[in-house]
Formats: structure tokens, sequence, C-alpha cells
């Protein structure tokens, strides 16, 4: 029997389909870019991405300065901080070479262990590295899911890593599947279940208990 979780997933997927994510050239500018995306939306950290196009080699980035880095991500917001994040997250990458798929040997929970230890790498942003970056199936419990699901009516833990092992328990180790998922869940909250939601025409309305406040 399909859980609320599996069944939410089949309704967005069938309305959908596949959104083949993350929106990046390479694994190492999704790394960048899952950092710049911070506390802002993805139209301000893809500029930031562009201006960093002809930078974007962890050797070159590795060779800016903070200040010379800082001012080529200013749209992304909060860029000074960004900048020394992703110099921190440099310093880590260059303990490996550079090279993705030696990390991506890694355990799945060390690697996670390794990535939280990094300066202003919170869990979800390390989830998101882990699913999109090094290929390991985890979900992201970000807001937009926690959003979508508290109004469907479900009952989430209240920690982040609590929430996310709740649903983890309902699907196997399947990289795709998380990979859809949370891409799945961004873009029904950017269409449908915003802020101010649209309930009328949503693909979910028919399973959903509108809890709105």
């Amino acid at each position: 029997m399909q859980s609320n979780y599996q069944l939410t997933y089949d309704m967005l997927f069938n309305h959908y389909g596949p959104q083949n994510w993350w929106p990046a050239d390479t694994h190492f500018e999704m790394l960048i870019g899952s950092i710049l995306v911070q506390n802002t939306n993805w139209r301000n950290a893809n500029k930031a991405l562009q201006k960093l196009k002809p930078y974007m080699d962890p050797e070159l980035i590795d060779q800016l300065s903070a200040e010379e880095l800082a001012q080529l991500i200013r749209s992304s917001g909060f860029f000074n901080i960004k900048a020394k994040r992703i110099k921190a997250f440099i310093g880590w990458f260059k303990n490996y070479h550079y090279d993705i798929d030696k990390i991506k040997k890694i355990d799945r929970w060390e690697l996670r262990n390794e990535l939280l230890n990094i300066n202003g790498i919170g869990r979800e942003t390390a989830d998101v590295m882990l699913l999109y970056g090094f290929d390991k199936p985890i979900f992201v419990a970000d807001a937009y899911a926690r959003r979508i699901f508290y109004r469907m009516g479900y009952d989430m833990q209240t920690s982040y890593d609590g929430f996310r092992q709740q649903i983890e328990k309902d699907f196997p180790d399947d990289l795709q599947l998380y990979n859809e998922f949370h891409a799945l869940l961004v873009e029904h909250a950017k269409q449908f279940c915003r802020v101010k939601p649209i309930c009328e025409t949503c693909p979910l309305a028919n399973n959903c208990d509108q809890r709105l406040d």
C-alpha cells in the first residue's frame, strides 16, 4: 500500500514529468550553485553563476581572493558571506584534488559529516550537494517540502533530520527518485503552493487538506 508521500510523488511526477535537475553544466557548477542559492531565489543565484562562468574551475576559484570572488557573485545577495563559504568549500575540495569521482566513493554519512564541518554548509545545502553533486540518495527536507506536506495535512517531525528520516522510511535508496522528488516539490511550490497558494487549479487539490494557517 502506498504511503501519502509516495502518492504525492506519483501525482507530482504524473503532472510535471521528469525535471532533469540540477540546472548546471557540470557537477562542480552545481556544487557552487548550491551555495549561491542560499537565502535567495534561483534567478539571482544564476546571475552570479553566469558572472562566475569564466572561473568555473576549482583551481581558478582557489586563486581568486575572497574580495574578488565576492564582487563576481554580488547578485546572489550576502555575497561577502557566500564568498567565504565558497572558499571554505574549495579548501575542503582541494583535499581530494578536486576529484568528484573519488569523493563519490566515500560512505554517504561520512561524506555528509565532512560537508557539515565546512563553514557555511548546513544540512539542506549538504544534502543538495550529496544528491546532485555526489550521487547519494537522500531526501532534501527543505521549506518547500515542509510547506506542501503541511498544507496537505501531513504531520512532520519538527527537526530537519527528523523530517528527512520520516520521508526516507517510505522510499528505497533510489537516487533518481530522490533527485526527481526534490525537483518536483520545488516546481510545485513555485507554480501552485506559493506563500499565497493557487488551490483552485492545483494538481494535488483533491488530496489536500489546504491547511493554510
